[in-house]
C-alpha cells in the first residue's frame, strides 16, 4: 500500500500541520528547510495529472492558505511550491503531494537552477499543438 495512504489512515505517525475531510498537510521528515510541508489529498491519486480539476482547485486554495500561515509563523521570506509528477521528475511516492518549502534566504539548502538550451521553439510548438 501507499505510504501516504497509510499516513492518512493514521497507521504511520506524522506531524500534522493541517487536516480536513479532503486534505492532510504534514511536516516532511526530510525538512529540506525549516517547515518543509507536504500537502496530500486524502483520496489516492498517483500524480497531478490524475486528480479531477474540481478537487485540484479546492486543494490549491488550501495549499495557498497553509503556505501563507507558515510564511508568517516561521518568519520565512518566501517559499517554493513544488509538485513532482513521474519518476523522471523526482516523484518518489506515487501519491500526489505538494511540497511547501519555506525560504529564508538565497543561501538555504534549496537550489533551483534553470539552464539554457538551444531547442527549436517552432518544432516544440508543432509537437504540443499538433
Amino acid at each position: 500500500m501507499c505510504v501516504f495512504c497509510e499516513i492518512i489512515k493514521g497507521s504511520i505517525p506524522s506531524a500534522k500541520v493541517y487536516e480536513d475531510d479532503e486534505v492532510l498537510a504534514i511536516l516532511d521528515i526530510s525538512q529540506t528547510t525549516r517547515g518543509h510541508t507536504l500537502v496530500l489529498p486524502k483520496k489516492h491519486y498517483a500524480n497531478l495529472l490524475e486528480i479531477p480539476d474540481e478537487e485540484l482547485s479546492a486543494m490549491i486554495v488550501k495549499v495557498k492558505a497553509i503556505a501563507a500561515k507558515e510564511v508568517k509563523a516561521l518568519s520565512a521570506k518566501g517559499f517554493n511550491l513544488l509538485v513532482n509528477t513521474g519518476e523522471a521528475a523526482g516523484q518518489s511516492v506515487q501519491h500526489l503531494h505538494f511540497h511547501i518549502i519555506p525560504r529564508y534566504d538565497e543561501n538555504d539548502t534549496v537550489k533551483v537552477e534553470f539552464s539554457e538550451n538551444s531547442f527549436d521553439l517552432s518544432e516544440i510548438l508543432k509537437e504540443i499543438n499538433g
